[in-house]
């Protein structure tokens, strides 16, 4: 008996047996194409949507991390007894500041901890308070610092500051990503001890 495939009920049946045309499978080939590059398309954007996404993510996240910890150390700059004398903020630059604290209360800022500069170095923001310059947040475009009087004009003294006006724009630090989105944020800050 020829071999032939059997169906359920084990009768022969000559249906079983398709042939395949080359037109038949041009076409099945063609359909499978159309699809497919859908799908890459598809796939493609969403992988971009999501490069976009988590490059957003990365540079609120850092910013927000770096300005929430300057604002913290300016607004208590000039920390120690009344009678201190020692300055606030002893730089004021445009992208570099160095503020004192005395957080031992003896009326001198030497110990550790007691001076911290921050400064933009190419594109990192770092911190020094003594141990050497730690980054902060990488990615950083611009880093622009403003000091206003108790009158909110603007001072070129360091000893008259009492506002800090900051601007810090942000992007993505890591290679893929995409470089024409960023983060500004921009918040005043009031010395609490002067």
């Amino acid at each position: 008996m020829p071999s032939a495939i059997r169906d359920i009920d084990a009768a022969p049946d000559r249906g079983d047996r398709v042939v395949v045309h080359l037109a038949d499978l041009l076409v099945a080939i063609a359909v499978f194409g159309v699809v497919s590059s859908g799908l890459f398309t598809v796939l493609q954007e969403s992988l971009r949507v999501y490069t976009i996404g988590a490059a957003r993510a990365e540079s609120q996240q850092s910013a927000r991390v770096a300005l929430e910890r300057l604002t913290g150390e300016i607004r208590t700059a000039g920390l120690g007894p009344r009678s201190a004398t020692f300055p606030a903020i002893s730089v004021a630059e445009s992208s570099h500041i160095v503020l004192h604290h005395d957080l031992d209360a003896n009326g001198i800022v030497a110990g550790a901890g007691e001076t911290i500069a921050w400064r933009l170095v190419g594109a990192t923001l770092r911190r020094d308070a003594g141990a050497g310059a730690q980054p902060v947040v990488d990615g950083v475009k611009r880093f622009a610092l403003e000091y206003l009087d108790a009158s909110d004009r603007a001072v070129a003294a360091a000893d008259e500051v009492r506002t800090v006006v900051i601007t810090l724009v942000t992007e993505a630090a890591w290679e893929l990503a995409d470089r024409s989105i960023t983060t500004t944020f921009t918040t005043r800050v009031r010395l609490r001890n002067r």
